[in-house]
C-alpha cells in the first residue's frame, strides 16, 4: 500500500499544480473581484454609469474613442468612425461647398 501512494503521488502532485495554475489564469481573466461593502458596491456602479454615459455622450457628439478599435480580416487594427462622428462627417462632405452653413 505505501508503494503504491510513494509512486502516484508525484502525478497527483503535478495534478494537483496544473489544476491551480488553470484557476490561477481563470481568475485573472475574470479581473478585479466584486467589492464587498456597499459603499464600494455603490462607488463601482456610480463609475460603471459615468463611464457609460461619457460614451454615450461621445458617440452622440461624434468625438475620438480610442478605446473603440476595429480588426480588419488581414489582421491589422484600425479605428472607425461610428456613430454621430459618421453623421458630422457626412454633414461635412454635403455640404462642404457652401461656405455659408456649418454642418453641427
Amino acid at each position: 500500500m505505501f508503494v503504491h501512494i510513494k509512486h502516484s503521488m508525484p502525478a497527483i502532485i503535478g495534478e494537483v499544480r496544473e489544476k491551480q495554475k488553470e484557476a490561477e489564469n481563470e481568475l485573472r481573466d475574470l479581473g478585479v473581484p466584486m467589492p464587498s461593502s456597499s459603499s464600494d458596491k455603490m462607488h463601482l456602479l456610480w463609475n460603471m454609469i459615468t463611464e457609460f454615459v461619457q460614451t454615450y455622450k461621445n458617440q452622440i457628439g461624434g468625438k475620438y474613442d480610442a478605446r473603440r478599435k476595429v480588426t480588419n480580416a488581414n489582421g491589422p487594427v484600425r479605428q472607425e468612425l461610428s456613430g454621430g462622428a459618421r453623421i458630422k462627417m457626412g454633414f461635412y462632405k454635403l455640404y462642404s461647398e457652401l461656405e455659408q452653413m456649418k454642418a453641427t
